[in-house]
């Protein structure tokens, strides 16, 4: 597939390694320019580009950029044809993103994604750590394969995302509905745990919509006293066991 990435952070540039080295067409873009996207980002043949190329001509555009900057890029968005389908990455912290108001009152973060976009939305690639979506892919078939949660509200959005999500080297677990995807968000116990796709189901199911928050912030408090602050993200296995331990 033609595929555009937006951002070049710890996902974004495992993405366009993982999806280039896939087969697919890869062009990637970060806020600071082309010249400034590293060389191993473009090992697979993913080509850096300005942020406008990369949503030119493609099948699919993934978000992969800090939540509170996805207003900023709406208008490029907004030009795209209704059938491309945009997979949206972020996840909402407030330390980083700034309060936002309508997310803090209850409001779904993809719910509030699409509304600032203006269109409908896949969520994937959110709900695994770094460093294990970095190194734990496995081929399809592998009993120790994790599964990572993918919420949709079109079919076709949903089928493209899982799809790519396979491609990863991840099990792609159909979560329902961008209005259910709060089960996948920051403090819920299938965020960043590393489950199996025979796990999932009772993950998901048991997420408790309230206490999201206050989980999401304890591991956000442990992760500060270990690295020091809250942009170094730790090694994978810690990071596993920390949220395993705050979340499930």
């Amino acid at each position: 597939m033609k595929i555009g990435i937006l951002g070049t952070g710890h996902i974004g540039k495992t993405l366009a390694r993982k999806l280039s080295a896939a087969g697919h067409d890869v062009k990637v873009a970060n806020s600071r320019g082309p010249e400034t996207i590293e060389a191993d980002v473009l090992a697979f043949g993913a080509r850096a580009v300005s942020t406008a190329e990369a949503v030119e001509d493609v099948e699919v555009v993934i978000l992969s950029i800090p939540l509170n900057r996805i207003p900023t890029i709406a208008p490029l968005i907004a030009n795209l044809p209704a059938e491309t389908v945009v997979i949206d990455t972020s996840n909402y912290y407030p330390h980083r993103d700034d309060k936002i108001d309508a997310i803090e009152a209850g409001q779904v973060e993809s719910l509030w994604v699409a509304e600032q976009l203006g269109r409908p939305i896949a969520k994937a690639w959110n709900a695994i750590g770094s460093g294990s979506f970095a190194t734990k892919g496995k081929p399809a078939g592998s009993p120790d394969r994790i599964a990572l949660p993918v919420a949709a509200d079109r079919e076709k959005d949903r089928s493209v995302a899982m799809a790519l999500v396979e491609d990863t080297g991840l099990d792609a677990f159909d979560a329902g509905t961008l209005a259910d995807s709060w089960r996948q968000q920051p403090g819920s116990p299938c965020y960043c745990t590393d489950l199996s796709r025979e796990e999932m189901p009772a993950a998901l199911a048991s997420a408790e919509r309230e206490r999201l928050p206050r989980r999401r912030e304890l591991a956000i408090e442990a992760i500060v006293e270990r690295v020091g602050d809250s942009t170094t993200n730790p090694d994978s296995d810690y990071a596993v066991r920390l949220t395993r331990a705050l979340f499930m």
